[in-house]
């Protein structure tokens, strides 16, 4: 079925620049990526270590057995010794803002007054 052009002339469509191939399109998409999510790492930290340190129990238990060779254990104890290290490295580098968004906050970019509770404003 024969199409009309811009210019009136009857015929097939044309376009006047390339459509890329989808191997393009694919590995580099040209949409906005969505905002990050406000976390609480040091709660993402634990929740993660108490995982770790759940497996090192089990593992221990399992190696006592003979069941599970000892370096299993030794990978949980690395664990749970990384995860410490990540909640303390999250609470001295990071927290929550007051406003309750959920954001973090270094602890210099703090607000030196703390947010009014009762609807006041603050003097800003």
């Amino acid at each position: 079925m024969p199409t009309a052009t811009p210019d009136g002339r009857t015929g097939t469509a044309v376009y006047h620049r390339t459509v890329p191939p989808i191997v393009d399109t694919l590995l580099h998409p040209q949409r906005t990526p969505p905002p990050p999510i406000d976390v609480d790492l040091a709660k993402v930290m634990g929740a993660g270590t108490v995982v770790w340190a759940a497996a090192l129990v089990v593992t221990g238990v399992l190696s006592l057995l003979d069941v599970v060779p000892v370096s299993w254990v030794l990978v949980c104890a690395a664990g749970v010794l990384l995860g410490i290290v990540g909640v303390q490295w999250a609470r001295r580098n990071g927290r929550l803002s007051p406003d309750g968004t959920g954001a973090m906050v270094r602890p210099d970019d703090e607000p030196t007054e703390p947010p009014a509770t009762d609807g006041t404003p603050t003097g800003r």
